[in-house]
């Protein structure tokens, strides 16, 4: 299938198509009815340092094309929402300082004002249901912060799940949350939680936490066919995969108890809030585990590309 010039765009509601820049080859695969996995990319601008999210962003890319699927990198570039990005603005994007860190509430106004950031779970959520993806790649998605009984600091990306039809290969909520409260929350909001080849729910660097996993599936046949019977009831929103990581890079739960408890008291000290909690999180775990989270996340971010291209093909 070839495109006429500008026929990308055809993919995208006419209202925003003047913001919008879908790349060639995922427009082709979209027109062609063939597998597509969105992936996000707060985890270049925010996750990792330079140069391993460029290596991560470009390993991920090619485990998806190597599944026999499609990836379309989401991100927010000069104003311009990117539906997939070409090699050189990867790498650009992987360079970039201050980018912003994009959810429903800042996407557009980013778009608005010309700026460049980061889509977080909730942002390429939207973007991806506006392509027409359904499969989308995370590492970790956000959840109740530890403490969110006084300060009220829940992710927008629950509240995503509960209303944009996109399913979400994950590791789990991020084991620096709250992950009982995160879902409690998902259950009131009617997000369907199913763990891969599990019947506990995976923390993030680690493959078991003290929860037990809502639902269950073994195959990535039967996590499309649910998600296509959902459709077909009618039942709005999204669904959340849990892909434990695989176990020769895990990091024990134990361990990173200890990890997180000693962030957590340092951000705590610090003053840090909003959204500066999770990336400051992050990188102090990266300096406690002497950079062994930092594998660990690459090696998950791979393993739910890989799972996530599987269901892009069930589908």
């Amino acid at each position: 299938m070839s495109l006429r010039p500008g026929v990308e765009n055809e993919m995208i509601p006419e209202s925003a198509r003047p913001f919008t820049d879908i790349d060639p080859a995922v427009a082709r695969a979209l027109g062609a009815g063939a597998p597509v996995v969105a992936l996000e990319s707060t985890i270049i601008t925010h996750g990792m340092p330079y140069p391993e999210n460029r290596d991560m962003a470009a390993a991920v890319e090619r485990i998806i094309r190597e599944e026999g699927a499609t990836p379309a990198t989401i991100a927010v570039i000069g104003g311009r929402l990117k539906i997939g990005l070409s090699d050189i603005e990867r790498e650009a994007l992987a360079r970039t300082e201050n980018a912003m860190k994009l959810s429903r509430a800042d996407l557009a106004f980013a778009i608005s004002e010309k700026r460049t950031g980061g889509t977080t779970v909730a942002a390429t959520m939207i973007a991806a249901a506006l392509a027409g993806i359904s499969v989308f790649a995370t590492g970790g998605i956000g959840g109740v912060h530890k403490g969110a009984e006084k300060s009220f600091d829940i992710s927008a990306d629950l509240d995503e799940l509960a209303r944009t039809p996109v399913i979400v290969v994950s590791a789990g909520p991020k084991a620096i949350l709250d992950v009982g409260k995160t879902l409690e929350v998902l259950e009131t909001r009617g997000v369907p939680v199913v763990a891969y080849g599990s019947d506990v729910m995976p923390a993030f660097w680690s493959r078991s936490s003290p929860y037990a996993a809502p639902l269950r599936l073994d195959r990535p046949q039967a996590i499309a066919g649910f998600f296509r019977t959902r459709a077909a009831l009618g039942i709005a929103g999204g669904m959340l995969v849990a892909n434990p990581v695989p176990e020769a890079d895990e990091i024990p739960a134990e361990e990173m108890a200890g990890h997180i408890a000693a962030a957590q008291e340092v951000a705590e000290a610090e003053g840090i809030g909003g959204k500066a909690v999770t990336p400051y999180l992050l990188s102090k775990i990266l300096e406690l585990t002497a950079g062994r989270s930092l594998a660990t996340n690459i090696a998950l971010v791979e393993n739910n590309a890989r799972l996530a291209a599987r269901i892009a093909g069930a589908l």
